[in-house]
């Protein structure tokens, strides 16, 4: 039976009104390939749930333990690629840069092409240690769009990245995690959605507000020099400050003494 397409993106949050959203491709049958609909929804799903107050983090991953997303599904590539750049509502990489959430990729298989790029979208990504991160543009003829030609280098090196995206090598996560393009390499793929829940719940543990303003500046002061960053930081930190009202300061040091007094966590 063929799926409909409202179901080939599904989200889910459990128990129902976590604060923590799960986004999964569920087209398991053809690797969690990605067609046009598919790429809208993707877009306005990630959109709905960073305008929801009730969520506080994102977790992206694909169905099944064969591929988190397999790209493209190039039976359908004329569709995408004539319209992928044209529309920021409609482009899932731009709602992910654009997200002010935590975002985190349950990496559970293959991630090839536009599945490498996503994941590249993602603020922390976990593994399962047969996932493979593989970059087929150049094998193919197509010309990467969301990012993939710019992101890798800057995070594996430009040596590194030329040899993954001239040659369609693929990375295996044990690569990926020595090079530093993922956080955690777990034992089964099927595991690597637990490690981003866990990594989740550890993040909606703290001060909400502070962690969005904290991506934010990492994020933005990572395309500037350190000392134009450095002064971003500084900026966002008066602001910041000057913004508290005296209630809240005495908020925050009653809770930096309760939690003084408890043993730190470990994640």
């Amino acid at each position: 039976m063929e799926q409909s397409e409202s179901d080939l993106i599904k989200v889910s949050r459990d128990p129902p009104g976590s604060a923590v959203a799960v986004i999964t491709i569920n087209r398991p049958k053809s690797l969690n390939s990605l067609t046009r609909p598919m790429i809208v929804s993707l877009a306005r799903h990630i959109r709905l749930l960073d305008s929801d107050p009730t969520v506080a983090v994102l977790i992206l991953t694909g169905a099944g333990d064969r591929a988190f997303c397999s790209g493209v599904d190039l039976t359908a590539a004329e569709s995408v690629f004539k319209g992928d750049v044209k529309d920021p509502l409609s482009d899932p990489i731009c709602q992910l840069h654009a997200c002010s959430k935590p975002v985190i990729g349950a990496i559970n298989g293959y991630a090839v092409t536009a599945g490498f790029e996503i994941a590249l979208a993602c603020d922390i990504l976990v593994a399962g240690k047969d996932a493979k991160f593989i970059d087929t543009h150049a094998k193919f003829g197509i010309f990467p769009s969301w990012g993939l030609s710019q992101k890798l280098s800057r995070i594996i090196g430009p040596m590194r990245a030329r040899e993954v995206s001239l040659t369609a090598m693929p990375v295996t996560a044990q690569m990926a995690e020595k090079w530093g393009l993922v956080n955690h390499v777990v034992e089964r793929n099927s595991e690597a959605l637990d490690k981003a829940k866990e990594i989740a719940e550890a993040i909606i543990k703290n001060n909400r507000n502070l962690v969005l303003k904290y991506k934010a500046a990492i994020n933005d002061g990572f395309s500037l020099d350190l000392r134009s960053a450095l002064a971003l930081e500084k900026e966002r930190a008066h602001s910041y400050y000057d913004g508290m009202t005296k209630d809240q300061f005495a908020m925050m040091q009653k809770f930096i003494q309760g939690r003084s007094s408890k043993t730190p966590s470990k994640l």
